[in-house]
């Protein structure tokens, strides 16, 4: 089959919130009033500059690094934009800290241009063109980081351009026999889905960047989703990658399996671009489910709801969605819904597939559920869950601009390490935001599960204070601490980039630090590829 691309194509985010600003919704008075009040605290307004206020630096590209650049991409000058409006929304990621800055007007990071390449072999000639004119390159796809990681950070260069992926948006081919499909990097999730719904599969990959995330971001990330315990985190669904780095092309993975050598495709998975850019990703899909079943289940405690999820996460029929909120975050997440929280904690399974495979895996999972202490509460409140999946992230932007963090952040460890995490975290994190400007709210869930641990994902809520990118700053850097103190990853999900960078040593070790340099100096030789992301500065 040719190349083909979506009927519909995703929209580019707002440069100052998440998504399309005009679906979050303004928060009431007495709402606010109540949030002001279990946050002891003042609340005071954010409210983003007009765009016409937003003052960039001038571009620092030279003419001889623009016509080299311009005859990359074909000499197709429209493709190389220095405009304000192209390069202010290329300017951050989606962080509270992004948002912060860009809600303020100060953007000095702004890239110097907005490149957009037609393929493989542009993007390959561009990363040629920027090493010879010592050009920093950020690849930038969906725009969903919330790690810094696509921060046109230019380290040693005097310009840095970012360069958008979203001409690369075709599902190359799918191969039926073998159930894999191969899709360029640029092509948006929904997009994605669109493109493989229409012969029958699904990749089904659902994190809540679902909606504007990309292929390629999800690959050089290793994203996870909501349905992780049936389909896999998308680095599991990998089969090949195809790659441009200033020194040629990088292709890894030929088989479903292979001994020869380490895998190169590890190199790519999680490599946030400082490698190379990834291109091309071939993926495992599944035929669309026929069935789906949703389950909810509460629990005494934490503890007891983990205990059954590690449970179900060594069961040969385990749920294709598993999910565990803490006491907290269950309280909360009913009242947002309108409704009565369950007693306790609130475990929410789900289950796609054929119609008999899902039965049984229900009933498998029910009887382990019910084994384990829990009691079952219907289907009603995983609808609740699903119906505002998409929304949290518009939430936030709301309750920023009454002047309330509420901002997350991510880990994992073994199971006889989680729950000590879990305490050392929350402890941390409060600490270091109880004083005068109020305290916080701390929320936690479990949403994926293995045979040996599980993740951790908590919600931070808090005043914003007079200063309030200092305020969650010092909350990130004690959760940091604390993790890493803990025996936790730095990222489950999220990924590294330049917000979890200071954490690394600690997580690779000295050796492991010097192997990434290592491959870095190889494929990249003049380090033009997203400075200052990812790997730790050797000492």
């Amino acid at each position: 089959m040719s190349n083909r691309r979506a009927a519909s194509r995703v929209p580019e985010m707002s440069w100052f919130a998440w998504g399309d600003p005009s679906r979050a919704e303004p928060l009431s008075e007495p709402v606010r009033a109540l949030i002001a009040e279990a946050l002891g605290a003042e609340l005071r307004d954010l409210p983003p500059v007009a765009e016409s206020e937003v003052r960039l630096p001038p571009s620092a590209l030279t003419g001889e690094a623009r016509a080299a650049l311009t005859a990359a991409l074909g000499g197709d000058g429209a493709r190389l934009r220095t405009d304000d409006a192209a390069r202010l929304r290329r300017s951050a990621g989606k962080s509270t800290p992004d948002l912060l800055r860009m809600r303020s007007g100060a953007v000095p990071d702004a890239p110097d241009a907005v490149l957009f390449p037609a393929g493989h072999d542009e993007v390959e000639a561009v990363l040629r063109a920027c090493s010879e004119q010592g050009v920093a390159v950020v690849p930038f796809g969906g725009g969903t980081s919330v790690v810094g990681g696509v921060a046109p950070l230019r380290g040693r260069f005097s310009a840095v351009v970012a360069l958008d992926l979203r001409e690369l948006d075709a599902l190359v081919s799918l191969d039926e026999e073998s159930r894999t499909a191969v899709l360029q990097a640029g092509l948006r999730a929904p997009e994605a889905e669109e493109l493989l719904a229409a012969h029958g599969y699904t990749m089904g990959h659902l994190p809540q960047s679902y909606e504007y995330a990309t292929i390629g971001g999800f690959a050089a990330t290793r994203s996870s989703g909501q349905a992780s315990s049936g389909y896999g985190r998308f680095d599991d669904m990998v089969v090949a990658l195809k790659a441009a780095t200033p020194r040629g092309t990088l292709e890894a993975g030929r088989a479903p399996a292979s001994a020869a050598g380490p895998d190169l495709r590890q190199l790519l998975l999680g490599s946030e671009g400082v490698f190379g850019v990834i291109t091309e990703v071939t993926v495992r899909v599944r035929p669309v489910p026929q069935a789906r079943h949703d389950e909810a289940w509460a629990f005494p405690s934490f503890a007891e709801g983990a205990a059954a999820l590690r449970t179900l996460a060594r069961s040969a029929l385990r749920p294709t969605t598993a999910r565990l909120s803490d006491e907290t975050e269950t309280f909360v997440n009913a009242a947002l819904s309108g409704k009565q929280a369950a007693p306790g904690c609130l475990v929410v399974v789900g289950f796609d597939g054929e119609a008999g495979e899902v039965e049984a895996r229900r009933a498998a999972t029910a009887a382990a559920l019910a084994a384990a202490g829990g009691t079952a509460l219907g289907s009603e409140p995983v609808a609740d869950w699903r119906h505002s999946r998409f929304h949290a992230p518009y939430l936030r932007d709301t309750l920023l601009s009454a002047g309330i963090l509420a901002e997350t952040l991510e880990t994992a460890a073994s199971w006889s390490g989680l729950l000590p995490l879990y305490r050392a975290v929350g402890s941390a994190v409060s600490e270091a935001l109880e004083g005068p400007e109020g305290k916080a709210v701390v929320l936690c869930h479990v949403s994926h599960t293995y045979p040996e641990g599980a993740s951790l994902y908590f919600t931070v809520v808090t005043a914003a204070g007079a200063d309030p990118a200092a305020r969650w700053d010092r909350a990130k850097r004690a959760a940091g601490d604390a993790i890493a103190a803990s025996g936790g990853t730095i990222t489950h999900h999220h990924a590294v980039g330049a917000d979890h960078r200071p954490w690394m040593p600690a997580e690779i070790g000295p050796l492991g630090a010097e192997a990434l340099r290592a491959v870095k100096s190889a494929l990249d030789p003049a380090g033009i590829l997203n400075p200052g992301k990812l790997i730790p500065d050797a000492e």
